[in-house]
């Protein structure tokens, strides 16, 4: 097998020349059913035995468990194998990004918890025989995605753009309900309710028995989002949906006005007024949108410390979650895990208020972990931290759960959904294309 090095700068090579955006031959995608897993990552161990070999994944259901119920820590009584803190970070800066460093350099008392690493990524049988048929029918035209359907668009990706596609198409269920809060802590660690809602995600892409001739260009990820406190905005709406050709439609209800209105810039580096406006709507799921600002380019492949497993957290009470500066680190479980690095630029003609970034996918499962920003002066400005955990109904890995850290004001934003009596619920069918549209919200919105 090609040395994890000497695969790393082919793929920058080919990510920086824009040549690869076609299909995979038949014998590169036959290596999905060999060398790599289902989903396209490394199925070997790493050499000491510290990642081990995907196996299959976390498929174990706990008895009587019922979707929407909190979703126990299968890992419960494993203890930490090391401490990172700004003592030792040092010996370990190799397998860090600048947001933790810059985390541990600042703060005494922030602190990373390493446990065992468990490859707990799974998907059903029919997302791997999908996401097999992608890797020689999906391609790019331009920044769209064609060809895709049911899987992992690019299990064997090529391009920088490709790989965030893979996070914006990660496996998951055909629709769910998704209640939750989203706090901001200030500065001198107040934490206050900016927003408590609940989302109602249908996931067309993602319904077994479609095609790809269906999706084309259509929307793969729709949602209505109902805010139910704080009281000054309770009743107000928000219906967006994110389509293959990297378009976001987007309409918003507000209750003083009674009406339903298109909201254009429900995207990018505009403020997310969900998180009263301390990161910005492309650092939900830490990433989240289309992603045509920038022209990404894969740094390669790496062994990092990264959130996962974090059933724990998850279901965490917020208040437990919540601490001064950043996340409560006893609740958080960071493991060993190979990862992408992919670094943004912005595309020449464009305009971002955040001229490079970078973000960190887990090779399992293609979820950005995590993500960095600097500003116009080269400053990091921004770290995002995603908490994948284990959905065991699916099963898949998944992460509705993250925070972003403003450094230079010193702000942070969470959106747990651990206080919540019923917690995220996958629904047996998607809503109607019909509950999506200007007018089902006009109707919802009537008081």
């Amino acid at each position: 097998m090609m040395s994890m090095k000497t695969l790393a700068a082919a793929l920058v090579t080919v990510s920086m020349t824009g040549l690869a955006c076609a299909a995979v031959t038949a014998d590169e995608a036959a290596k999905l059913k060999t060398e790599l897993t289902p989903l396209g990552a490394e199925k070997a161990g790493n050499k000491d035995g510290s990642i081990p070999a995907w196996t299959g994944g976390y498929t174990k259901v706990p008895a009587g468990y019922k979707s929407g119920q909190p979703r126990p820590d299968p890992f419960a009584d494993e203890k930490p194998l090391l401490t990172i803190t700004a003592a030792n970070m040092a010996q370990h800066a190799d397998r860090l990004d600048e947001g933790q460093l810059h985390l541990l350099k600042k703060f005494p008392d922030y602190r990373i918890n390493v446990y065992p690493t468990h490859r707990s990524a799974a998907a059903p049988q029919w997302v791997y025989d999908e996401t097999f048929k992608n890797a020689t029918r999906a391609k790019m035209e331009g920044d769209a995605v064609v060809g895709a359907y049911g899987g992992v668009p690019f299990p064997i990706p090529r391009t920088g753009a490709e790989l965030i596609w893979n996070h914006s198409l990660r496996v998951r269920p055909a629709a769910y309900r998704h209640p939750f809060n989203t706090y901001t802590v200030d500065s001198s660690g107040n934490a206050s309710l900016a927003s408590g809602a609940v989302n109602e995600v249908s996931l067309p892409y993602y319904k077994q028995g479609g095609s790809p001739e269906q999706m084309k260009h259509g929307a793969y990820f729709q949602n209505v989002q109902s805010v139910v406190a704080p009281s000054v905005r309770a009743g107000e709406l928000l219906m967006y949906y994110d389509q293959l050709d990297n378009n976001r439609p987007a309409w918003q209800y507000l209750v003083g006005q009674r009406r339903v209105r298109r909201a254009p810039t429900i995207c990018c580096d505009t403020p997310n007024f969900v998180n009263s406006g301390v990161d910005f709507f492309d650092q939900v799921f830490v990433w989240f949108g289309p992603s045509t600002n920038y022209d990404w380019k894969i740094v390669g492949k790496k062994e990092m410390y990264i959130p996962y497993n974090n059933n724990r957290l998850i279901m965490s009470k917020d208040k437990d979650a919540l601490k001064k500066d950043f996340i409560n680190p006893d609740l958080v479980r960071w493991e060993l895990h190979r990862v992408w690095e992919v670094e943004g630029t912005v595309r020449a003609g464009k305009r971002d208020v955040r001229p490079k970034r970078k973000l960190y996918l887990d090779e399992d499962t293609y979820i950005a972990v995590l993500g960095n920003t600097w500003d116009a002066q080269g400053t990091l400005w921004h770290t995002s931290i995603g908490f994948p955990w284990i959905q065991y109904e699916l099963p898949a890995v998944g992460l509705e759960v993250w925070t972003t850290m403003d450094f230079i004001k010193g702000t942070y934003t969470f959106s747990p959904i651990g206080d919540q009596s019923a917690q995220i619920q996958i629904m047996a069918e998607p809503w109607p294309d019909s509950y999506y549209t200007p007018e089902a919200l006009s109707r919802k919105g009537v008081r």
